[in-house]
């Protein structure tokens, strides 16, 4: 689904499990947000990641500090607030640059891991691993359904640049194991987003991104949000208030 204008997204992430709206950001304030990922691009630090197939900055809002101000703007502010109320806060916060040559694909899967500050045995936390000096952990199921993803698109993005496929609704079950999944039955879409777009999404929304054919880049920031705090003794690493 596909939308200007800023009405109904709340339902649609509800009941599809996502939402597209265009003209959140300005062409001048996309391009302020490119240039001051290339300002900070060349000093690479063990937060980001960098390969033919992607460049990516993890805890991207601390990494970039300048980005905030560009980031919440006026008319995203508007749409969080209706989306989410006044309680919400950063809790993950990725850029990613999928170049031009990009083979880089990801097949189906649910986001079902968040960002802590150490690692502590937690009842219904498992699956723990660190990545780049970042401990990553599944939690409960409470947790991920309480979480809203927003996609900030630098770019054009449709299915030749690696524009998300994603299956309407599939959030709705709450963690699924992939094998139990019948991709055969599901009704695939396209999340084509244009430029200074946003893309809402639940991170239980089944999804994918397909190789780069056209020779253009897709360069996305993605944050996420929650409003719970998390079990005694460990806090979200980015923890960020709007």
């Amino acid at each position: 689904m596909n939308h200007n204008t800023k009405s109904n997204y709340n339902q649609e992430v509800e009941s599809n499990g996502y939402a597209i709206i265009n003209d959140v950001f300005s062409n001048e304030e996309t391009q302020s947000f490119i240039y001051e990922i290339e300002q900070i691009s060349d000093s690479l630090n063990k937060t980001f990641r960098k390969s033919k197939d992607l460049f990516a900055i993890r805890q991207f809002l601390k990494e970039v500090p300048t980005i905030n101000k560009i980031l919440f703007n006026d008319a995203l502010k508007n749409i969080l607030g209706q989306l989410l109320g006044n309680d919400y806060f950063v809790v993950k916060s990725i850029y990613f640059d999928k170049p031009e040559q990009s083979n880089w694909f990801v097949s189906y899967h649910q986001d079902l891991t968040i960002s802590v500050d150490k690692k502590l045995e937690c009842s219904g936390f498992n699956n723990w691993t660190i990545k780049q000096n970042q401990f990553s952990v599944q939690p409960t199921e409470k947790i991920l359904e309480n979480i809203f993803t927003i996609r900030i698109h630098l770019d054009d993005t449709d299915e030749k640049n690696g524009a998300l496929r994603i299956i309407p609704k599939s959030h709705a079950n709450g963690i699924v194991r992939l094998d139990s999944f019948d991709f055969n039955e599901a009704e695939e879409q396209i999340a084509k987003v244009k430029k200074g777009g946003i893309m809402i999404m639940k991170p239980l929304l089944f999804h994918a991104s397909n190789k780069t054919i056209n020779n253009e880049k897709r360069r996305v920031i993605h944050v996420e949000f929650s409003n719970l705090d998390l079990p005694e003794g460990i806090s979200w690493s980015e923890k960020i208030n709007i």
